[in-house]
């Protein structure tokens, strides 16, 4: 029953989400972008990478019953959130990378929710944290919006978060049924769309801030 849950989760997520491209987007021609701007975009990536690798063990750890290596991988999670954060405060202040920290904690803290249900094919508390992962991912995107309602879109922003929810239960599901091929796969999919996500965000702060990236 709760493999049958979980495939029927992860089907209505994907189909109640708008299409968006998870390929990552295509770069300026090398002669305009500064040090500053690759910098800048290869710093995003990374941290963004990270989230995706560490959410990935976490939910790893939880399916394993492996509560020391959750632990420790939602500890890595906490960090990487701090370090996003970290990186949009030059730019936002520390109310915004406060905001943006706690919004990202809670969608790790969520997802551990969603393992734990999904295994345990409790269809109540399975939706019940669907329903606050959406929450959350909504409190992401307007967080980012806040800060740069003009390049930051909300409803990009939405998009792009409800994407992520939809490739990581993906992965879940496939980790939860045992199948291994579709698991790399899932994670194939997730790493391609942070990549685009991440290059949304860093081409949203040359925009609103052209002179700092010269």
């Amino acid at each position: 029953m709760k493999f049958k849950t979980s495939f029927v989760l992860a089907a209505a997520l994907a189909a109640a989400l708008p299409a968006v491209s998870t390929a990552a987007t295509a770069p300026e021609p090398a002669a305009t972008i500064s040090v500053k701007l690759a910098d800048t975009r290869a710093a995003l990536r990374d941290l963004w990478i990270g989230h995706v690798f560490w959410v990935r063990n976490v939910v790893e750890a939880r399916f394993d019953n492996n509560d020391a290596a959750a632990a420790a991988a939602e500890r890595q999670v906490v960090a990487n959130a701090h370090a996003i954060a970290g990186a949009i405060e030059p730019f936002y202040g520390k109310a915004a990378g406060d905001k943006l920290t706690a919004e990202l904690r809670q969608h790790i803290l969520i997802a551990a929710d969603l393992v734990a249900a999904a295994k345990a094919g409790d269809q109540a508390k399975l939706a019940d944290a669907q329903a606050r992962w959406e929450q959350n991912a909504n409190g992401i995107a307007s967080v980012l919006n806040s800060v740069n309602p003009r390049f930051w879109k909300l409803a990009t922003m939405k998009a792009e978060m409800h994407l992520h929810l939809a490739l990581t239960t993906e992965e879940a599901v496939a980790r939860l049924n045992a199948d291994w091929k579709a698991d790399v796969a899932a994670y194939d999919r997730i790493h391609r769309h942070i990549l685009h996500m991440s290059d949304l965000l860093s081409a949203g702060l040359v925009k609103q801030f052209p002179k700092r990236f010269r």
